[in-house]
């Protein structure tokens, strides 16, 4: 007998640097490119991209060690910015963004499901279209929030409700995935189930276990098994 507890997912929300996407390539390129041409060594591209879910901001200080109440803080961070957006609008560059592994088959699966997924991003829309355009996500995508479109970005949960009313669904039947504790944060707000995407951008020394995300995920093939194992219905927590 079906538990009258439990609910059909209604939608699946996903952030996107560091959970749908490894954009970290392009993170790795562009602060590199910019410290060369100041003369400056390259930094690792493990230790870039265990900062890159934290957006330009964390480029720039870990790049150049200066705190956003520093005068140079924000001309800096807009050049990054710039770059960026130079460097990604190259669709045939050697360090295009890509979804991480399983990722295409997780969709897949959901869309199979006539399920709708979509985005809730931090990240700018003049930066974020450009990248789903490339990898021709635009079209799969049922929803993207961006900034742009709410008055506070995460982890108030206001954009993941402007999501869910574009999808006319309940936050309650409602999936979000993060790799940051903000993600977290935002999805337990909005009153969603959340995920931590431990395979993401995850600072060293931080413990996702401390997010007290609902379930934790190595790799987008492992929430497709939670899915199954689920029969794609949501627990009563």
């Amino acid at each position: 007998m079906e538990d009258s507890r439990r609910r059909p997912v209604q939608a699946i929300l996903f952030d996107l640097d560091g959970t749908l996407l490894d954009t970290s390539d392009d993170f790795v390129h562009t602060l590199n490119r910019l410290l060369a041409d100041d003369d400056r060594p390259p930094l690792p591209a493990q230790l870039i991209r265990s900062q890159v879910s934290n957006g330009s901001a964390a480029m720039v200080t870990l790049g150049y060690g200066l705190q956003p109440s520093d005068d140079d803080f924000e001309p800096q961070r807009q050049r990054f910015l710039k770059a960026y957006q130079q460097h990604t609008s190259q669709a045939d560059r050697d360090t295009s963004a890509h979804l991480f592994d399983g990722m295409d088959e997780l969709l897949a699966a959901i869309e199979t499901s006539d399920i709708p997924w979509g985005i809730v991003t931090n990240k700018p829309r003049h930066l974020t279209v450009p990248i789903l355009e490339q990898l021709k996500l635009s079209q799969r995508c049922a929803v993207l929030v961006c900034p742009e479109d709410v008055a506070n970005r995460k982890p108030d949960p206001e954009s993941l409700w402007l999501a869910t009313e574009t999808l006319d669904c309940s936050p309650e039947a409602c999936l979000y995935v993060g790799d940051h504790e903000r993600d977290i944060q935002a999805g337990q707000a909005a009153g969603m189930f959340t995920f931590a995407a431990l395979y993401g951008f995850i600072p060293a020394g931080e413990d996702p276990d401390d997010w007290r995300a609902d379930y934790n995920v190595d790799s987008p093939q492992h929430l497709l098994e939670w899915l199954d194992d689920w029969d794609w219905q949501l627990p009563d927590n």
